[in-house]
């Protein structure tokens, strides 16, 4: 069940997402690495407590060590202000108004969603372009927050299995071993 959006919302979302990083030459595509399950967990990072922002660690346990990310940490106020700020927008506070007014994520995401339209996924793939140009501003959001759940640590709801570390050959988190010099550089 969704965090946030409606299950049509989140239906859009994923193809949307698909379209930006498509499956290709064995890369999974957005939708097979759950990227509508990560930014549908963003949007909601609030309605659990402790809100999904940071998870804890210091390990994953996927190279040893407790796999601690699954435990997600309680926000200092101030972290809590920037990121119910950035996700919710202003609603008016004053304390999320001292730079202005804030259109946050969530309200753009369902601005943009529904201007795609409820039958996104079901339009061929030159119709789902054209939606997604028709708003560049939200094509980059769509976008960058696509990157994000397609590479992320799999505990934040995107990047399923580890597969989008696979199909771009990151071994994935590696603490606590860590990397040798050679390996950070490139050299190995």
């Amino acid at each position: 069940m969704p965090a946030f959006l409606t299950p049509d919302e989140h239906r859009v979302l994923a193809a949307a997402c698909d379209r930006l990083i498509p499956p290709v030459d064995g890369h999974p595509g957005a939708a097979a690495l759950g990227v509508a399950d990560y930014v549908d967990g963003l949007l909601g990072a609030f309605a659990v407590d402790p809100p999904r922002i940071w998870a804890g660690g210091p390990f994953s346990g996927r190279a040893g060590g407790d796999a601690g990310f699954h435990r997600f940490l309680a926000l200092t106020p101030m972290e809590e202000l920037a990121w119910r700020t950035r996700i919710e927008g202003s609603q008016g506070d004053p304390a999320r108004e001292f730079n202005g007014p804030v259109v946050g994520w969530q309200e753009r995401y369902r601005t943009g969603l529904a201007a795609l339209g409820a039958d996104f996924a079901d339009q061929d793939p030159d119709e789902q372009d054209r939606r997604l140009a028709a708003d560049p501003g939200f094509r980059t959001l769509c976008y960058e927050h696509a990157c994000e759940g397609a590479y992320a640590a799999p505990e934040y709801g995107g990047n399923r299995d580890g597969a989008g570390w696979r199909a771009i050959g990151f071994p994935g988190d590696s603490q606590p071993r860590g990397y040798t010099g050679a390996e950070v550089s490139g050299r190995a």
